[in-house]
């Protein structure tokens, strides 16, 4: 890791991490590799990891599937428009998701966990979220079902992995964060296509993840980046088979903000496919501090920039003026934050399944 100024915390570059010593019987380079990282998600945020176990062949048939989906005609693609589900599930076109009550440019899958269906009106209004997926009929991409929901669970698995790694770099049970995630984790892979984004525009704009940590295929092609503490874009590197792993904003606020959710976009010149699933909890997860030993909010208390970190902008926050990403408020429980995040990214979907929620947009 590169500190370009250790005393403002900054970075200049996004460290590669080899895992192979995580998943090695050797206690000493075990621990040696959490306190590095726990020292990379308190200075940056985000890595990129090496030596994972996931299958290079598996995720390179994932792409060529992803590619092959897009290219689809658009009728076809509106059999799983995301706007028929009120559970936020299928494509969307260019153009319908808003960061920041700004557009992003890119066309997208959403795929969640399946869960029970609640009514449409269910309190708390996060259960409204639980329910099916929309898949394609297999006549129009055959086997590509099985093999996303393969690929899904391996990058859980590594999610998982790092659950723990990151359990003992907080100085915490090995186990300690898995344990918070419940008998029905809750998480969301994105299946993302950018067309070139237009001049002054973004296929994201600049946010933070909501969730709890996020595991990215990023693909060859460059375009993502993200903010360091001086307000610079920092380029991610494309690493041979390397994933992107950063934190979600639920993770910052357990830590207390020890671990930070660091800012970060996607422009791109060229057409980008990538593939992200961020991990999450059972949706009444509560967002309770961690019992950290002291010198962890020590740290914070020392550095402007943790004590300071904000969260993004709740949609009536938005409406109201906040900056982007300076919100001092955080919901209770992870579920109220992932409908936060719906409520102000869909307003439309929003609006045709949920209008009682419209008082939030």
């Amino acid at each position: 890791m590169s500190l370009s100024n250790p005393s403002r915390e900054s970075f200049t570059e996004v460290p590669v991490i080899d895992l192979r010593p995580w998943y090695a019987d050797d206690p000493d380079r075990r621990l040696a590799l959490a306190s590095e990282v726990g020292r990379i998600c308190h200075h940056v945020g985000f890595f990129v990891v090496i030596n994972h176990g996931i299958d290079t062949d598996l995720t390179t048939s994932v792409f060529d599937t992803m590619k092959r989906l897009f290219a689809l005609p658009t009728a076809t693609k509106q059999s799983i428009d995301k706007t028929r589900s009120r559970h936020f599930r299928g494509w969307e076109q260019v153009g319908t998701e808003f960061t920041n009550a700004r557009r992003d440019y890119r066309e997208q899958v959403d795929i969640w966990d399946e869960r029970p269906v609640h009514a449409p009106d269910a309190e708390p209004a996060y259960l409204r979220m639980m329910g099916p997926n929309q898949w394609l009929d297999e006549r129009h991409l055959p086997g590509h079902r099985k093999l996303i929901e393969q690929w899904i669970g391996q990058l859980h698995r590594v999610g998982l992995d790092l659950l723990e790694l990151l359990s003992v770099a907080l100085g915490l049970p090995q186990q300690h964060l898995a344990r918070l995630f419940g008998d029905e984790s809750f998480s969301l892979t994105k299946l993302i296509h950018y067309p070139p984004s237009p001049p002054g525009e973004a296929g994201v704009n600049a946010h933070k993840d909501a969730g709890f940590l996020t595991v990215l295929a990023a693909g060859e092609t460059p375009g993502l980046e993200v903010q360091n503490p001086e307000g610079e874009w920092i380029p991610v590197p494309s690493v041979d088979d390397g994933f992107v792993i950063n934190l979600g904003e639920m993770l910052q606020a357990l830590t207390g903000n020890y671990f930070v959710a660091t800012p970060h976009r996607v422009i791109t010149t060229q057409e980008r496919f990538s593939a992200a699933h961020f991990l999450g909890p059972s949706l009444d997860t509560p967002l309770v501090p961690l019992p950290l030993a002291p010198r962890f909010s020590e740290a914070v208390a020392a550095s402007a920039r943790h004590a300071d970190a904000g969260y993004m902008a709740q949609a009536a926050e938005t409406k109201a003026g906040v900056a982007d990403m300076s919100s001092n408020e955080h919901p209770d429980t992870f579920g109220e934050q992932i409908w936060n995040y719906y409520l102000r990214s869909y307003p439309a979907i929003v609006a045709r399944h949920y209008p009682d929620q419209l008082d939030g947009c």
